[in-house]
């Protein structure tokens, strides 16, 4: 691999197949896209990804489609057809990684898998993504975000203690395994620059999830195992004042450590808090939450608007931020500044608004004016170019159904 240019985007020259759909996996590509990979997006005819049907769509496209497949190269096959397999296990040969987010046993039983692919090309670095991950009892099963979200314990703690187990309202365990690939991924290819060695990445929805418990496993598993932790609503049980709290305009969340509680008192105008034997811990604090909460949102009521609210936590250094909603965050400077709310192209639509890209570099170009293709629109030039096939071959595969595409 040879080391691009600073003006050249940073995966440059790095080929990627995925077979990968709907959420998880294409996260993990749209990353690798984004910063300059050459990714093949293998897609089943005669659909092609299901993600193609999602709303929101327009002009019969899908933005959800659009958001995750932007610079992609669509190459439509029917996989049932002995011809397209052949085709794909020889593309697994021109690539640097495979990517796969199939069912347990889909591409193993086409000879795509590890086994197979790693004998005849073992520089591969192939990454799959389950929802279970390859080993332990539960790896057969197949599954989405929100039995990522259930089983790692992630809604347990999620929601009002009183009241059912709450699901987070957007897919954090699909992209979040994604973003876990994407990592490990260059992580692998930077191992075989200086082994000469491909590997095989493994990534479950269900860990990826589960190692984000940054305290409530290490509490229950370390201690005496006769209480266990539980979702605390809107304000923490065992610290704070931390938690969500009523403005006088919306919602305003405070999070407030042992360094943090003396400036929140001194905010309230209570400095004589501190010394209150109800809030002399921060356990003592998450137990009188009730009567903090009182406290804290009767000194918000005597302002004009959150705004104001907010400009006197911050003078005493108490961190805060409003709670904002979708529309906020769309019209929010902040997400401007940072490019995180996009105006990117289409060739259907015009141009869609969607999230930035998360990742900064001091010395990447300007974002790459990628687009999410058509289904089958790049079944040609990849075939073409890859394998070497002439332009009466490829039509010959369309004709015989081995190739599907779109047409505008």
């Amino acid at each position: 691999m040879t080391t691009p240019a600073p003006s050249s985007p940073l995966l440059e020259g790095i080929r990627v197949l995925d077979f990968t759909q709907y959420l998880a996996g294409p996260t993990a590509t749209r990353f690798l896209a984004e910063l300059g990979a050459d990714v093949i997006k293998v897609e089943q005819a005669p659909m092609g990804d299901p993600a193609r049907a999602l709303p929101v769509l327009r002009e019969g496209r899908s933005i959800y489609f659009i958001q995750q497949n932007r610079g992609k190269k669509s190459l439509c096959l029917d996989f049932a057809k002995p011809e397209a397999v052949d085709l794909l296990r020889r593309l697994a040969g021109t690539v640097d990684v495979v990517i796969e987010n199939y069912g347990p046993g889909v591409l193993e039983r086409r000879g795509l898998g590890w086994d197979a692919l790693s004998r005849a090309h073992p520089r591969l670095v192939l990454a799959s993504i389950s929802a279970f991950g390859k080993t332990g009892p539960l790896s057969h099963k197949v599954g989405f975000d929100l039995i990522a979200q259930a089983f790692s314990g992630l809604m347990h703690m999620t929601g009002d203690p009183a009241g059912p187990p709450a699901w987070v309202g957007l897919g954090i365990a699909d992209v979040n395994a994604g973003v876990h690939a994407f990592g490990a991924i260059c992580a692998a290819l930077l191992w075989r620059e200086r082994s000469g060695r491909g590997q095989q990445i493994d990534v479950a929805m269900v860990d990826a999830v589960y190692h984000m418990h940054e305290g409530n496993v290490q509490w229950y598993a370390n201690g005496d195992r006769t209480s266990e932790p539980m979702r605390y609503g809107a304000q923490h049980s065992l610290a704070g004042p931390m938690g969500v709290y009523r403005a006088p305009e919306g919602w305003i969340v405070i999070l407030t450590l042992e360094r943090q509680w003396p400036s929140l008192a001194k905010a309230l105008g209570r400095p004589e808090l501190v010394d209150d034997p109800r809030f002399a811990t921060g356990l003592e604090r998450g137990r009188n939450r009730a009567a903090l909460a009182e406290l804290i949102e009767g000194w918000m009521a005597r302002f004009p608007s959150d705004e104001a609210v907010l400009a006197a936590l911050e003078e005493n250094r108490v961190p805060a931020a409003p709670v904002l909603s979708i529309r906020q965050t769309v019209e929010h400077p902040q997400f401007a500044a940072r490019e995180m709310v996009r105006r990117v192209p289409d060739p259907i639509l015009g141009e869609v608004t969607i999230p930035g890209f998360p990742l900064k570099f001091s010395a990447f170009p300007a974002a790459l004016p990628l687009e999410a293709p058509l289904l089958g629109e790049h079944n040609a030039a990849v075939l073409h170019e890859r394998l070497g096939l002439a332009q009466a071959e490829i039509d010959a595969l369309a004709e015989r159904g081995v190739l599907h595409a779109e047409r505008r």
